[in-house]
């Protein structure tokens, strides 16, 4: 594969769809940016009253309407503090809905795919400031409705982003396809090692490059999504396959990692890893051609460790090794480094950005205490106490990452 880097002249990077069925994933701390499963009707129902009494919940709800020719219609009444929209679609058309600051464009609150006839409830925290409901309806431009000043107020707004969109993402993700371009050479030379100690029968030597190379590949996280079928080929697993380790389907890392750990000869080694460096090289060579979706990319930085905890911390991929924890750790790895390239927008736009990197910070600590000199501690070898504050100090830190991927989702401003 050529070695120069990606640039803007090698080629453009897709837009994503105008209709993104894509649901949004995290709803930021204090109820700032809300996005509900489409089709949900509100628990208010369709009552057209603007100012309904104090339901169950015990907050203000308002009815508010939402159509090219009323958006925002029906919030007469306006008061701080914590409160609840409904939000009646009375058009013909599906529509999101922003609460926006119209100075700024900043977003307190959203909603997807509200369709025709439908109500949805919007929760919010609101204090001093302008206030201005935008409906973006399917496949026309967007509509701003009236200002509503509110003043005099001892609440604090809950917390607002301004949207990120796609021409923001793109620089970002060029810069981050390089990087990727740049993990595939140490990728092809690292699995190069392992498939010449397996050639000259050195199996010690080969369980020995296993792991440098492996955790080469799952610091790539980010971009399997464009990886395509080289994926499976290189890092796949026995599921599905009916065969199980003996399917001859079964390929890659772990193919190779099961024979090394299970006794088998060099001999039966020679095709798997013969196999694994041909997939591996042809993903180098191939990889300058491949664009990542820009409005992916958020969202891959709180994946990565979402699927840590599913596959790694229940040693679901575990055929031999023992090396769960220090995948774990690549996969941490990956994760910071796509954070390096969204740090621009997240700067302006996250305020839990500090506590995200300490987050980081602990949760590396903990993951390197069980490494010893390159012989990671495997999960059967944890107590109870360890296992407890893994999980938790992943689970707290998928928790602060579900923000990143909230904001940094591209929105529809016109």
């Amino acid at each position: 594969m050529p070695e120069a880097a990606l640039d803007t002249e090698a080629g453009p990077v897709p837009p994503a769809p105008r209709n993104s069925a894509r649901q949004r994933t995290a709803l930021l701390a204090g109820g700032a940016l809300v996005a509900a499963a489409a089709g949900v009707l509100a628990a208010g129902g369709t009552s057209t009253s603007a100012h309904k009494p104090t339901p169950a919940d015990g907050l203000r709800h308002t009815t508010v309407e939402v159509a090219a020719s009323g958006c925002g219609r029906g919030w007469t009444h306006p008061e701080p503090g914590r409160q609840v929209f409904d939000l009646s679609n009375t058009s013909s058309t599906a529509a999101e809905v922003y609460l926006t600051d119209p100075r700024t464009g900043a977003v307190y609150g959203e909603v997807e795919g509200l369709a025709p006839d439908t109500v949805r409830s919007m929760p919010v925290t609101l204090g001093n400031g302008l206030y201005a409901f935008k409906c973006l309806p399917d496949d026309a431009d967007a509509v701003t409705g009236p200002t509503v000043r509110l003043t005099g107020s001892t609440v604090t707004s809950g917390p607002a982003a301004v949207p990120v969109s796609q021409q923001d993402l793109i620089p970002l993700t060029l810069a981050y396809q390089k990087w990727i371009q740049g993990r595939t050479v140490e990728l092809a030379r690292k699995t190069d090692v392992l498939r010449s100690a397996v050639d000259r029968g050195d199996l010690a030597a080969a369980r020995a490059a296993w792991m440098p190379a492996h955790l080469v590949y799952e610091r790539m996280g980010a971009a399997y999504g464009t990886f395509g079928d080289a994926d499976a080929a290189i890092n796949g697993t026995t599921a599905g396959l009916s065969g199980g380790v003996r399917d001859k389907d079964f390929a890659g890392f772990h193919r190779v990692e099961y024979g090394l750990w299970h006794g088998e000869s060099e001999s039966s080694l020679r095709g798997p890893a013969d196999r694994l460096a041909t997939d591996v090289h042809a993903l180098r060579g191939s990889w300058p051609d491949q664009r990542m979706d820009p409005a992916d990319v958020g969202l891959r930085a709180h994946e990565i460790l979402e699927k840590t905890m599913q596959f790694e911390l229940t040693g679901r991929t575990d055929y031999g090794s023992g090396t769960n924890l220090a995948t774990a750790r690549a996969n941490l790895d990956g994760t910071r480094a796509l954070l390096g390239y969204l740090r621009p927008l997240l700067k302006t736009r996250d305020t839990g950005l500090a506590g995200l990197d300490s987050w980081m910070d602990r949760t590396r600590h903990t993951l390197d205490g069980f490494d010893h000199d390159d012989h990671w501690t495997p999960l059967a070898g944890l107590t109870r106490a360890q296992r407890e504050k893994t999980d938790a100090d992943l689970g707290e830190l998928v928790e602060r990452l579900a923000n990143v991927a909230a904001l940094t989702d591209a929105r529809r401003t016109a």
